[in-house]
């Protein structure tokens, strides 16, 4: 599979939810792709998301998808 606008901007602005809270960050970037990565780790990888992707995992977010087994 050929995988193309997967860079990640050099000035994408990443935010999170909470600025004291530690997680995750996302960053809308200028390809219309969105990047994720872990606030504790902003040099490690970073996962990118076509619209779509994202818009799948955020609805898979709300629905309980990813939710442990037994909570």
């Amino acid at each position: 599979m050929e995988v193309k606008n997967r860079e990640i901007d050099p000035d994408a602005v990443w935010r999170r939810s909470d600025d004291n809270a530690d997680g995750v960050e996302i960053a809308f970037l200028t390809s219309g792709n969105i990047a994720l990565r872990d606030s504790r780790n902003p040099e490690g990888p970073v996962l990118i998301f076509t619209p779509g992707e994202w818009a799948a995992f955020v609805a898979g977010a709300k629905d309980g998808e990813f939710n442990r087994p037994g909570t």
